[in-house]
């Protein structure tokens, strides 16, 4: 099977690829630094040719409000109209838990249209939300430090690993789709702060943290439930612990 993973040379999209290769299926990574570009459509009729399934897990470069919501909708729809032009069977991509939960977050609303996106255009689809990656938790603590300390809203989290993520999303590639959504978080649920504060403890890191109602997520208003799975949704293999253990200093 020819699978397509556009953002396939970041975080998350060269472990799909990897993972995907090793099971004996023609992964390609398609990103601008492999001449494939979704948002301005350069290569991508070219690397759809044979493809039976995208999988979409492309960024936007900035997270500034407009900018977020302009990557997403041109490169969303240069994506989706080039896969009906090469009869694409089936479009994964990757969103966030909660992106309908937090109007006031632009990247969220971002990831709404593009959602939208992708339920109009007439592609098969699966669409997988995930909670925040562990990767992440250090970029986190950072965006929310004040005077020293790290300030965070309330609320629960539930950080997933990001082999997990491409492992789901691999396996997404090669199923039947969905034509609907399903979230995946890691299997730890704890409050936010006290998730940070055992991320800097494992990382050495001595700054404090400080529940703070007053402190928002990425510009978001974060409420108990607003990052975290409301259902049923897939947890990952891999737990917090084993993760810090993993990744902290030696």
């Amino acid at each position: 099977m020819k699978i397509v993973v556009i953002g396939g040379t970041g975080l998350i999209g060269s472990k799909i690829v990897a993972g995907l290769t090793r099971e004996g299926h023609q992964a390609l990574a398609a990103s601008p630094n492999t001449g494939v570009n979704a948002l301005t459509g350069e290569g991508l009729s070219e690397a759809l040719a044979g493809a039976d399934v995208v999988v979409d897990v492309a960024n936007s470069p900035s997270f500034e409000p407009q900018a977020v919501l302009t990557f997403f909708e041109t490169a969303g729809r240069n994506l989706l109209a080039a896969e009906r032009a090469a009869g694409i069977r089936h479009h994964v991509a990757l969103s966030i838990v909660g992106t309908d939960r937090m109007p006031d977050n632009g990247y969220f609303r971002a990831k709404v249209a593009q959602e939208a996106l992708i339920k109009a255009s007439g592609v098969p689809y699966t669409i997988v939300r995930a909670t925040q990656f562990m990767e992440f938790l250090g970029a986190i603590a950072d965006s929310s430090a004040v005077d020293g300390a790290i300030r965070l809203p309330g609320g629960m989290f539930q950080p997933i690993a990001a082999d997990d993520v491409a492992a789901v999303l691999a396996e997404t590639a090669i199923a039947a789709p969905r034509n609907g959504t399903f979230d995946i978080a890691g299997p730890d649920r704890a409050p936010f702060d006290r998730i940070i504060a055992q991320y800097l403890e494992a990382m050495a890191d001595p700054r404090p943290v400080v529940q703070d109602p007053r402190a928002r997520y990425f510009g978001g208003t974060v409420e108990e439930t607003s990052l975290v799975p409301l259902g049923e949704a897939r947890l990952g293999r891999i737990s917090l612990g084993t993760w810090l253990r993993d990744h902290s200093p030696a």
